[in-house]
């Protein structure tokens, strides 16, 4: 009896993470299975296949490969074709074979195991830092995160980038305790991983490797002769060395002269830009496409991207308060309550090395501060590698409620309702709002990828299929021609009044690609009949009263 009992609990410890990772990958095939493409999607797809088959970094540079890699890595030699119609930074796909679902199915689960492998990492450094019953706190807070398990079921970048953001993060944990050969190589390749998933990360880099100068096991050095120089070095080296492979060790010339720049690329046309200088140069850059990718991105942060925001467009990028509006309103509440409960009744008293929780938590810091700087503020999904260092402090709970049984029961409560508030935006996980927001006014407060991506395609033809005798007509935030969904209906053309049956994706009521700021606002004067897939919306506008 005494040596089944060990056996039992070691089992239960196994299950407990186990069952909440299987349900968060459920709700992720669910979410594959029930939406479209999103707006972003082919095109990450179309740039991993230009890469693994050609060799060839072109498409939208202002992303890094790794993800790419990993996301088409089932159809890296598949028969995969696509048309894709550009105007500026805008896109079309106007055909695809083999269907859009079959690229979905094949790329997107992809994302899912990185979903899976960001939940062990957390699973691991809440328990290195609290405890096993932290941890699984904080993995069924995870397992219910809308925003986690919406941008982990699709073919985008923005999940391989909170990933390796809190990879890192726990690596330095690892190699602070354990300064090897071995965790420095990690150290090196992870820290190569992370320039590789997205532009945002080197600051993250430079923090990561100034941890490594000054952390000693149990303190921080404080003399420069006592530094850790030769593993803080080797790690940066690793590291350079696994973008320059990223990139198929690519070397690219760059050449300035007579007002312009020439810039040759490996397997790409020459690129030709002017120069309002008589600089003279010429240069050799392993990975080039890195470096444009870095320039695009800061020019891009430079003049802003079109947001709309509490009811309000603004064409440079909205203001500072952008992402903590976005935090307010996105997530999940008992997420928030749990953490600030935690922070207030005192994490660093309950955490085994707090010392390693303030190293952990500069890295969420850093994030927050450049996040909240950036004028690219077209989602709430900028600030997910946020989520992984809120759900470990919030999981640090746990040592505080396991020493009263009420305690115990009230935290159980509260994990069952961030569960039922998650479902109730099952399986479109993208259009979550808090439950201080109703359906009704989302997207006076946020668009973009916040509410409506693209994704309701799926749920249009379920529309149409009971409805086969009814006309449609479209106005469809999206890249994907809805005809491949097998969607027959007229587009709507902007100030295109109509009778009959339309279906609207919020951001044409903002101006997002369907046209201009009030092309469709007429149509706000009807009352929607129904709400499909939580993102798009129904009217009659045949002999209907209006509201």
């Amino acid at each position: 009896m005494s040596h089944r009992a060990p056996q039992a609990a070691r089992a239960a410890r196994v299950w407990i993470p186990a069952a909440l990772l299987l349900i968060f990958a459920g709700q992720s095939l669910w979410f594959i299975g029930t939406q479209s493409l999103t707006y972003d999607e082919p095109g990450h797809i179309f740039a991993g296949l230009e890469a693994w088959q050609h060799g060839r970094f072109q498409q939208w540079v202002d992303h890094p490969p790794l993800g790419r890699y990993w996301l088409t890595l089932p159809l890296a030699r598949a028969p995969v074709a696509m048309t894709l119609e550009t105007q500026d930074w805008r896109y079309r796909v106007t055909a695809m074979h083999p269907g859009p679902e079959w690229i979905a199915w094949h790329t997107r689960p992809m994302n899912t195991l990185l979903g899976v492998a960001l939940g062990l990492t957390l699973w691991f450094a809440t328990r290195r830092l609290f405890s096993e019953g932290a941890a699984n706190v904080a993995l069924a807070l995870f397992a219910f995160t809308p925003s986690l398990i919406g941008h982990f079921s699709v073919a985008t970048t923005d999940g391989i980038g909170a990933l390796f953001v809190f990879l890192t993060a726990y690596q330095v944990l690892l190699w602070r305790r354990n300064p090897s050969p071995r965790q420095t190589l990690l150290m090196g390749l992870v820290l190569g991983g992370l320039l590789l998933s997205k532009l945002y990360t080197p600051p993250e880099v430079v923090l990561a490797l100034a941890l490594m100068l000054v952390l000693g096991r149990d303190s921080v050095l404080q003399r420069p002769r006592d530094w850790n120089w030769k593993p803080a070095l080797a790690a940066l080296c690793i590291a350079l060395l696994t973008l320059w492979a990223g990139y198929l060790f690519h070397i690219s010339r760059v050449t300035m002269a007579n007002g312009q720049v020439l810039m040759t690329f490996p397997n790409r046309p020459v690129k030709t830009l002017d120069l309002h200088a008589k600089t003279q140069l010429n240069l050799l850059l392993p990975a080039g496409e890195y470096l444009e990718g870095v320039r695009l991105v800061a020019l891009s942060n430079h003049f802003g991207r079109e947001t709309w925001f509490l009811g309000s467009l603004y064409r440079n990028g909205a203001p500072r308060l952008y992402f903590p509006a976005a935090i307010a309103l996105k997530w999940p509440t008992v997420l928030l309550l749990l953490f600030f409960a935690s922070l207030l009744l005192g994490v660093r008293k309950t955490c085994r090395a707090p010392g390693d929780l303030l190293v952990i938590s500069l890295f969420g810091l850093l994030f927050l501060v450049l996040a909240i700087q950036s004028r690219i503020t077209i989602g709430e999904r900028h600030v997910l590698p946020l989520y992984a260092f809120v759900l470990l402090i919030a999981g640090g709970i746990w040592e505080h409620a396991r020493r009263h049984r009420l305690a115990v029961i009230v935290l159980i409560a509260a994990l069952c309702l961030n569960a039922v508030d998650a479902l109730r935006y099952a399986p479109n996980y993208l259009a979550y709002f808090n439950v201080f927001v109703t359906r009704a006014e989302r997207w006076r407060l946020l668009m973009d990828s916040n509410l409506d991506w693209g994704q309701g395609l799926i749920a249009v033809r379920a529309y149409q299929q009971q409805h086969p005798q009814e006309p449609l007509y479209l106005a469809y935030f999206g890249s994907v021609a809805p005809e491949l969904y097998g969607i027959r209906a007229t587009s709507l053309a902007p100030r295109q009044q109509l009778k009959g049956t339309i279906i609207v994706s919020p951001n044409c009521f903002v101006g997002k690609l369907c046209g201009d700021y009030d092309d469709y606002a007429w149509l706000q004067a009807y009352r929607p009949e129904l709400l499909l897939d939580g993102s798009l919306w129904v009217f009659n506008t045949t002999d209907k009263e209006q509201k």
